[in-house]
């Protein structure tokens, strides 16, 4: 196997079982527009990297995490709707990133790669990104599992048992981010979110349990990355796009079968 297919087969991997267990709690909190309003932020990210000479890792994690902290701040204030909030934030942040990129005269971006993702461009680096950050976020999701499902199920009666709900709906928001930061290299920043919602929602058609459909979403994310990348390399088609293609025709492929759901 090359080289670049084989750490593009490692990332991608990596990316979608980190993805399964938050697009779990993506889809049962119904937070897909959340999800990509902090994707369209990571192009403004790329262009701060560009422009303050930064590595692009690091200067989009932190877009992710400062925009994400903005909007919890922001729904607090309950100036405007969330969804009215988030379409704003969404829109304004790729904006403003697609217009600080055409001010850099003297580097050139290929938006394509972050809009659409390189997934054959993974380098070792990316892969200490992707699994150093992939450890942090799983653990935490361990460690936070059943604070995370009190305030899915009803938030107030987890305030009422103690949990801190304020403190843990942000902590997730975080996670989000960071995942979000770390996948736009396999299938961009316009198809980050369908691969946290993608492979959940088809879990959700198998799974019995919450805990199943986190392990069932990461392995059916993993399926979908390999069958993508196996067709990229054959039939010459975009390594991001052909890896969510996989993940929808497993999504139809589960829907059209006669079971029923149960979380």
């Amino acid at each position: 196997m090359p080289d670049f297919l084989l750490f593009a087969l490692v990332g991608g991997l990596g990316v979608a079982m980190i993805a399964g267990p938050l697009g779990a709690f993506v889809v049962w909190r119904r937070m897909a527009y959340f999800g990509d309003t902090l994707a369209h932020s990571a192009l403004l990210g790329v262009a701060m990297g560009v422009l303050f000479d930064l590595n692009v890792n690091l200067a989009v994690v932190s877009c992710c995490l400062l925009l994400a902290l903005i909007l919890v701040s922001l729904q607090r204030q309950h100036l405007v709707a969330t969804d009215t909030l988030l379409g704003i934030m969404a829109h304004s942040s790729l904006s403003l990133g697609l217009v600080a990129i055409a001010l850099l005269d003297d580097v050139r971006v290929d938006l394509m790669d972050y809009l659409f993702g390189d997934l054959l461009a993974i380098s070792p680096t990316d892969l200490y990104w992707i699994y150093g950050g992939g450890c942090i976020v799983l653990l935490l999701i361990w460690r936070l599992w059943n604070s995370l499902l009190a305030i899915t199920i009803n938030e107030e009666l987890a305030q009422v048992e103690g949990v801190p709900v304020a403190r843990v709906r942000l902590t997730l928001m975080l996670l989000i981010g960071v995942v979000i930061a770390i996948a736009m290299k396999v299938v961009g920043i316009l198809l980050i979110t369908s691969l946290l919602i993608i492979p959940a929602a088809s879990a959700r058609r198998l799974a019995n349990s919450p805990e199943q459909m986190a392990i069932i979403a990461s392995l059916l994310g993993m399926i979908a990355v390999m069958l993508g990348l196996y067709a990229s390399y054959q039939f010459d088609t975009p390594a991001g796009p052909s890896v969510v293609v996989a993940a929808l025709i497993q999504f139809l492929l589960l829907y059209s079968l006669p079971f029923r759901r149960t979380v």
